[in-house]
């Protein structure tokens, strides 16, 4: 999709034969990615300008490039908690994320420590991960969640042993918002041997974060969840914890190869100093629009049953079932009135396959197709959400009465 993206109110009308949407809709897929902040334009184009020789070179452009690279490790370092030579640069969460499981078990099965431990509604990416590792013989446990979607711990505790390489869990689910018990994780985790790895990608600008006090000993960020920009990310690695790189050589003190992204990198570190100055702000606000958001939309759409709503939760995620409504033709209409959310199902083939994060929970495959996110952002407005309930009320309005005089059809 192409639009130009506002934090103003969207208007919306609706006629029997079609929907006309404004031509500035209100974003709220916040939780995929964040628009591109303007001071983090302007560092990436500072550095294209005037660092732009290897970093690893040892003449003077090139030792130029390399403090430009130092001061962004040290200012993202400093706003995730941790220490600059804790910090891996990386293309992104995804790659970290594979650095940290496949790196740590990787070593770790040389020492006969061949079991990994996951949640079982981790993103796809690390699932497709665990898929490929059982190929090459470990043993990939999957950890189940309560019907909030949150860990549980009892069943967690079952599956420790003295042959778990890693745990890996994510701070907070990209569907529901839902936040992981990190602390006690850690406590299992270290209690056996192994060691923790925290998939952060989605609490990073939205709830305190250090990586220090996190119990954690490898965590992974992204750049384009903050208004960075996308392709970059970080793996956080906890001092004097090592672990075997994907991709040889000298850089990122030999944890992972490649000439550095620097533009790339110093458009992660503006946006980490731009968070930075604002987050006390942001998550206070962000939480007012989300408790907004859920009140309306329950309002506005009776039957709206919110997802994860017994567990504690991001301040900027709502994730909702409109009357058991499919996600897919849902969304369909929220975008053509002008609203843009996500949903955690999948589309194959022409169909919608269930959300993983929402069978793990217990809701059956019918129910899983009909979860459909909204994620608030730091440039979110209460105009926004106002426009976004309405417009939710008369796309989704229609749906639900037809679906109740189908129902009332089949009793007569």
């Amino acid at each position: 999709m192409t639009a130009t993206l506002s934090p103003g109110a969207m208007t919306a009308t609706l006629s029997p034969g079609a929907m006309t949407a404004s031509p500035s809709p209100v974003y709220l897929d916040h939780n995929a990615a964040t628009p591109l902040r303007p001071e983090v334009l302007v560092d990436m184009h500072d550095t294209m300008r005037h660092a732009w020789a290897n970093p690893s070179s040892v003449h003077g452009p090139g030792q130029a490039a390399r403090r430009v690279l130092a001061d962004a490790r040290a200012r993202v370092a400093g706003f995730l908690g941790a220490l600059p030579a804790e910090l891996v640069f990386t293309s992104g969460a995804t790659e970290a994320n594979h650095l940290a499981v496949r790196g740590t078990w990787a070593q770790a099965r040389l020492h006969g420590r061949t079991r990994v431990l996951m949640s079982a509604v981790e993103h796809p990416g690390l699932l497709a991960l665990a898929a490929q590792l059982r190929d090459e013989g470990a043993v990939v446990d999957l950890m189940p969640v309560d019907t909030h979607g949150r860990l549980n711990l009892a069943a967690a505790r079952a599956r420790m042993g003295e042959d778990v390489a890693l745990v890996s869990v994510m701070g907070a689910n990209n569907e529901t918002g839902v936040l992981m018990p990190v602390p006690e994780v850690a406590q299992l985790a270290h209690a056996c041997g192994a060691a923790l790895h925290v998939d952060a990608t989605q609490l990073v600008g939205k709830a305190p974060l250090s990586f220090a006090d996190s119990g954690a000993d490898l965590m992974s960020v992204s750049a384009h969840k903050i208004g960075g920009p996308k392709g970059t990310g970080a793996l956080l690695v906890r001092k004097g914890r090592t672990l075997l790189p994907l991709l040889a050589g000298r850089q990122e003190r030999h944890r992972r190869g490649g000439t550095e992204n620097l533009p790339a990198i110093a458009g992660f570190a503006a946006a980490c100093a731009r968070a930075a100055s604002t987050l006390q702000d942001d998550l206070a606000r962000m939480l007012r629009l989300r408790v907004r958001l859920e009140q309306g939309l329950r309002q506005a759409l009776p039957g709206t049953v919110l997802l994860g709503e017994g567990a504690p939760r991001l301040p900027n995620t709502v994730c909702v079932s409109f009357g058991g409504l499919d996600a897919e033709p849902v969304l369909a209409r929220l975008e053509r009135v002008g609203v843009v959310a996500s949903s955690g199902a999948a589309c194959s083939a022409g169909a919608t396959q269930p959300s993983h994060v929402l069978l793990a929970m217990g809701l059956d495959a019918r129910a899983a197709r009909s979860g459909v996110r909204f994620s608030i952002g730091r440039d979110t407005s209460a105009e926004d959400i106002d426009a976004a309930i309405e417009a939710s009320a008369r796309a989704i309005g229609p749906l639900l009465a037809e679906r109740v005089a189908a129902a009332a059809d089949t009793t007569t």
